[in-house]
């Protein structure tokens, strides 16, 4: 029943600790005449940044995505290359042409499209990390 009596009302700080009243010491208001305190409402703020954020990830998946699409491809045109029947060393930076078969076997030559009417696949140049790069989509956009 004692500490009944010592409770204070709730709009009465008090500090147990020191012992005194503390209502001058807070920051913010103490009596029941103060204006209500009211959290600012930040969703626009986090809708928008949400936006911006998730925006930013997919971009960057986008890019990520783009730059595996075309690991890939360089690994495929490796593959098929590296596959493929010649019978001669190819020699860096030169440009070579690939070619199908009936049966779907590939061979490389040196004999450009324009030359034969063969299946012709594609135009390629093998650079100094000895990968085979696809450039017949250059040559074509010089050509215009």
């Amino acid at each position: 029943m004692a500490s009944e009596k010592s409770k204070k009302p709730d709009q009465v700080v008090f500090d147990e600790e020191t012992q005194k009243y503390a209502a001058s010491l807070t920051p913010y208001a103490t009596n029941l005449g103060a204006p209500a305190i009211i959290p600012d409402d930040i969703t626009s703020w986090k809708n928008t940044n949400i936006n911006k954020v998730n925006h930013q990830f997919k971009s960057q998946f986008d890019e990520l995505k783009a730059q595996y699409d075309l690991m890939m491809k360089q690994f495929e045109y490796n593959n098929i290359i590296y596959s493929a029947k010649f019978s001669f060393e190819p020699v860096l930076g030169e440009i070579y042409h690939l070619y199908r078969k009936a049966n779907g076997d590939v061979w490389l030559s040196l004999i450009s499209p324009q030359e034969c009417n063969w299946d012709f696949v594609g135009t390629f140049r093998l650079n100094s990390g000895k990968m085979w790069e696809r450039i017949d989509k250059e040559i074509a956009e010089e050509e215009e």
